[in-house]
């Protein structure tokens, strides 16, 4: 429970990059990381906002 909240609360929804999160949780391979990456739709959102900015 930890790991997944590690990854998910506290990384990847305050933006670190997914491949970060793969080092830090020690993933030879980005696909092992990516059963932690639960979209949350704040992060959707906020990253669509943010895009929407610079154009």
């Amino acid at each position: 429970i930890a790991r997944h909240t590690f990854a998910t609360t506290i990384t990847l929804s305050n933006g670190v990059p997914i491949e970060t999160v793969s080092k830090l949780l020690g993933h030879s391979k980005i696909t092992t990381t990516q059963i932690y990456a639960k979209v949350i739709e704040r992060k959707v959102s906020e990253d669509m906002e943010r895009l929407e900015q610079r154009f």
